[in-house]
């Protein structure tokens, strides 16, 4: 027999001995948990047994789909008329929208299983939703697909994948047509606002006959030109008018006169009479200083002197309407050139002078016409510059939007970004259910919850007593 002291605690196995010999349930209790634990453990077993032999096989094929990341862009230049680009960014860009959580959604979508089931020829009830993880912190789906034997698992994974492709494709176009009927549209209107440019533009160029801004430039060119061409002439006149002054001071004549002069010295009938005058006269000159002047040679030279000068006269004025001391003035013609040649130039600087004054009065009359042109020029060429300005820039803006459709077209992945298969459905090589080891492993897992449980109930009352003492 143990002896405990009273001042010294008990020992553990000591301790451990009372729990169990005032634990000691009678025969009776151990009966009626063995007929409690026993029948719930065959059940268990029993369910596990037929799990594994009545269950269907079933067979699983697996995929992978892969979204790229990326955007792409691109843009268009038009020389004079404008520029169009396209920008699509990353469909992963946005933190609130995932493209793979929409993709999963569309996978299992009853739109996408009835048109697998279609093409899987499985009748037109939707399949059933495949089981889809998205893979974190990547861009994958991993889809799974059931099937009574491995090459129908495959073949209808196969189906989802096309048809959720198939989708994908007319999700896409629906959304290209309307875009591209929203953007025709648009164009139709831009196109109205350009005829409408080009018919004003047009109407003002037939109207005031101003094509161009150019033309405008040439024609103040134009008014610039005859400034400079008048002050040139004034510069002409000027100098042609001093000439003339000139020559007949030093001429003592008129350029009327000097002109008359020519005309005398170019008609032989006045010129030979002029000849035999100063012939005449020199003969006289010389006879009246040696024979006297009542000599009878002498007489007959005056005389026929002054038939001449008679005859010269009425030839004289007949030609030029000068009186006859004027023309007895002009006797010396014939006999010096020098002062001839001064007569022409006389009659050619006052020519040249008329015809600068001609030409300077012209050119006054087309400045006074240009200048009263001018304000009106101006104000049309104003309005010609705002009309050209709002049709180029219709035009830009129409040929810009017809690039952005064309380059709207060239991406049809910027709603619904691009997916790929990364593995293809794959084909099952043994059944994924029933699962043997999954059945035994459930059973053992079972069989341990339910042996604890009933143990807890067996010692249940030795810890009541010891939590609770009687007092």
């Amino acid at each position: 027999m143990i002896q405990v002291f009273p001042d010294q605690p008990p020992r553990r196995l000591v301790r451990l001995w009372w729990l169990i010999r005032d634990g000691m349930p009678s025969l009776g209790r151990y009966r009626r948990y063995a007929m409690v634990v026993l029948p719930s453990l065959i059940g268990v077993w029993l369910v596990v047994a037929a799990y594994l032999l009545f269950a269907p096989t079933s067979y699983t094929s697996n995929m992978t789909l892969i979204l790229p990341g990326s955007g792409a862009g691109g843009s268009i230049n038009l020389e004079s008329i404008g520029q169009a680009s396209a920008q699509t960014n990353s469909a992963f860009a946005s933190s609130t929208l995932s493209p793979t959580e929409n993709y999963k959604r569309l996978l299992m979508a009853d739109v996408t299983l009835k048109r697998a089931a279609q093409i899987a020829e499985e009748g037109d009830d939707p399949l059933s939703t495949p089981a889809i993880r998205l893979v974190d912190q990547t861009n994958l789906i991993a889809v799974s697909m059931s099937g009574p034997t491995a090459q129908q698992a495959q073949a209808r994974l196969e189906a989802v994948r096309e048809a959720f492709l198939k989708g994908l494709e007319n999700l896409r176009e629906d959304e290209a047509a309307k875009r591209e009927a929203a953007d025709r549209d648009q164009i139709a209107e831009l196109e109205r606002k350009v005829q409408q440019t080009q018919r004003r533009l047009l109407e003002f160029q037939g109207d005031t006959g101003l094509a161009t801004l150019d033309q405008f430039n040439q024609r103040i060119n134009v008014l610039d030109g005859l400034h400079a061409k008048q002050r040139d002439t004034r510069s002409d006149l000027e100098r042609e008018r001093a000439a003339a002054s000139r020559l007949a001071a030093s001429l003592r004549v008129t350029p009327e006169e000097a002109g008359r002069a020519m005309v005398l010295k170019a008609d032989p009938i006045f010129q030979s009479l002029l000849a035999r005058y100063a012939a005449i006269s020199v003969n006289h000159t010389e006879s009246s200083a040696t024979l006297g002047a009542r000599h009878m040679t002498v007489a007959e030279l005056d005389a026929e002197q002054n038939s001449l000068r008679a005859s010269m006269v009425r030839r004289g004025q007949a030609l030029t309407g000068l009186g006859a001391k004027t023309l007895l003035n002009f006797a010396d013609l014939s006999v010096s050139e020098g002062r001839a040649r001064m007569f022409e130039s006389l009659v050619a600087a006052d020519s040249a002078s008329a015809g600068a004054a001609g030409a300077l009065a012209e050119v006054d009359r087309q400045i006074s016409h240009q200048t009263k042109e001018a304000h009106e020029l101006v104000r049309q060429a104003s309005a010609l510059a705002d009309l050209l300005r709002d049709h180029r820039v219709a035009e830009a803006v129409f040929s810009s939007a017809l690039a952005r459709l064309d380059t709207n077209k060239s991406d049809p992945f910027a709603s619904y970004p691009l997916v790929q298969t990364l593995e293809q459905p794959s084909l099952p090589k043994k059944p994924s259910s029933p699962s043997a080891l999954l059945a035994i492993a459930g059973g053992v897992a079972t069989t341990l919850f339910i042996i604890m449980g009933f143990a807890l109930l067996w010692v249940r009352q030795p810890i009541i007593r010891k939590i609770l003492p009687k007092g």
